[in-house]
């Protein structure tokens, strides 16, 4: 069957399973070019501000808080982010100092993101003086989503696939665009679409735990954050495995080592809130709860 996919006339499935990016350009207007990738990361931060803006108000929370957490997270996790990968890409780099700061072209980590973000997280909380994992609760359901929404960008910029595939979901790739082990292969897998429906998944389950946290005192304060860790990591565990990209030390694959760290952390989190029923240490005393108060 043949089917014209994106102005591309070549022999593809149903397009139903079928993946081909139009190019990583949206819009361009004279001198002006919007990028799909930033204009996804752009999206995704509207979207995240204003779901933890309703969650906030869902507990009694001045939402104006997350909006100025909101500023934080951005200053702390965009130039981490990209920090994290220059790094570890640093031989391509050291040739083209001036990519450095092209992150409009992709080339972000997530990992390096949630560093960031949770260094400026932990500092707005010793500022502000308000609990730490009652912010980052609110802000779980946001992030996944984002990465959720933002994993698209990978796609319009022909990035983060995976091995050469015959599935029927199988993504075709440019030929500028494959790795050079593999020069004569066509179709990957999508791995961003796997973690993109992953990350949806997770949004779903946290999504339901803070809905059930507004009822029921079982579910502790710091849960959300863990369960994220825990099923975000398990995710992208299975799915750095198949992509031909990942950013590298020695033999390990970075993303690898950091999910298992992320998952055994979010479990011993989740043993001390429940096996030992006590609270997560706080950047403020447990009785110094701002948040609620700050609402009023």
């Amino acid at each position: 069957m043949n089917i014209i996919s994106f102005g591309q006339s070549i022999p593809l499935l149903p397009l139903a399973f079928q993946f081909t990016s139009p190019g990583p350009i949206l819009v361009k207007l004279g001198p002006l070019t919007i990028r799909w990738y930033g204009f996804l990361i752009a999206s995704a931060v509207l979207i995240g501000v204003s779901l933890s803006g309703y969650l906030a108000k869902r507990r009694n929370i001045n939402p104006d808080l997350l909006s100025d957490l909101a500023i934080w997270l951005l200053v702390g996790a965009i130039p981490c982010a990209r920090i994290y990968y220059v790094l570890f890409q640093w031989q391509e780099y050291a040739q083209n100092p001036g990519e450095v700061f092209a992150i409009w072209k992709g080339g972000i980590a997530i990992h390096g993101a949630i560093l960031g973000g949770l260094i400026a997280a932990l500092i707005f909380a010793r500022i502000k003086q308000v609990p730490f994992w009652k912010l980052t609760d609110l802000v779980a359901p946001s992030l996944i989503l984002g990465q959720a929404i933002g994993r698209w960008g990978n796609f319009f910029n022909s990035e983060a696939f995976g091995r050469p595939t015959d599935l029927p979901w199988k993504l075709y790739i440019a030929p500028e665009y494959r790795p050079r082990e593999y020069p004569d292969f066509a179709y990957f897998h999508p791995t961003f679409l796997y973690e993109s429906i992953w990350n949806f998944i997770v949004f779903g389950i946290l999504l339901t735990l803070f809905f059930r946290s507004l009822s029921s005192k079982r579910i502790k304060t710091g849960t959300l954050i863990l369960v994220y860790l825990i099923c975000y990591s398990s995710g992208r565990l299975w799915i750095e495995g198949l992509r031909t990209d990942s950013l590298m030390l020695g033999p390990l694959r970075i993303a690898q080592v950091v999910s298992i760290v992320g998952i055994i952390l979010g479990l011993a989190g989740l043993a001390w809130l429940y096996l030992l029923g006590r609270s997560l240490p706080d950047v403020v005393p447990p009785n110094n709860d701002q948040l609620e108060s700050s609402s009023e």
